[in-house]
């Protein structure tokens, strides 16, 4: 399992001539990476001198963030793992035998099912990871001040996971022959794309701000 591997492993694997891991687990760590960037500045600000003259609320908040990005963080990395798995059942798909007309539509719809699969896990990671924006959000307004700049990278380093996550899903989705399905997943694509800039300009506005 890629999570398993030494930073040093998983980066010589990467850099191989190995088709997977490649372009989507990496985004799915970069994920995790950004999620985990959050936690440590929610780990930071508990039990300090300002999160003790926090309100009962606002501790809460603090709090339940942590916990939610620690969940996420460990999901991102199942999702780095399942990535490969996809990738690796879709080049199965093509060596399917093809003498016979039946094998060859066997193959072929095992091909579009390959492709589907292939393109469902970096559309969940582009997803999940766009839902980490509100707790880089929380992080920003009552996270130590002093891991602001943290705060900052992770949501650049979570902007280019979703990026990178929808080029991942176009290029599968380019053998996909359902023009309709191609036409929903690509507005939804680039409503992530487009949503998550915002969100990533806003935090690093505020982040520019308190330097």
């Amino acid at each position: 399992m890629l999570d398993q591997k030494t930073v040093r492993a998983f980066i010589t694997e990467l850099g191989s001539n190995s088709p997977a891991p490649g372009g989507g687990s990496v985004a799915a760590l970069g994920a995790s990476l950004a999620t985990a960037l959050a936690s440590m500045v929610f780990n930071l600000t508990v039990g300090k001198k300002a999160y003790n003259e926090y309100s009962d609320e606002d501790k809460t908040i603090v709090n339940k963030n942590l916990e939610l990005c620690l969940q996420n963080q460990d999901e991102f990395l199942k999702l780095m793992n399942k990535d490969t798995e996809f990738f690796l059942s879709l080049m199965s798909a093509f060596k399917l035998p093809k003498e016979s007309n039946e094998e060859k539509e066997v193959r072929s719809i095992k091909i579009q099912g390959g492709y589907l699969g292939a393109l469902q896990i970096p559309l969940r990671v582009a997803e999940e990871a766009y839902k980490i924006y509100d707790y880089i959000n929380v992080a920003v307004k009552l996270g130590n001040k002093n891991a602001i700049s943290d705060a900052g990278v992770s949501a650049l380093m979570l902007q280019a996971s979703i990026e990178s996550a929808i080029l991942n899903v176009k290029i599968n989705l380019l053998s996909i022959k359902d023009e309709n399905y191609k036409e929903k997943i690509n507005v939804k694509c680039e409503k992530l794309i487009k949503q998550g800039r915002l969100n990533r300009d806003q935090i690093l506005f505020v982040v520019n701000e308190n330097l």
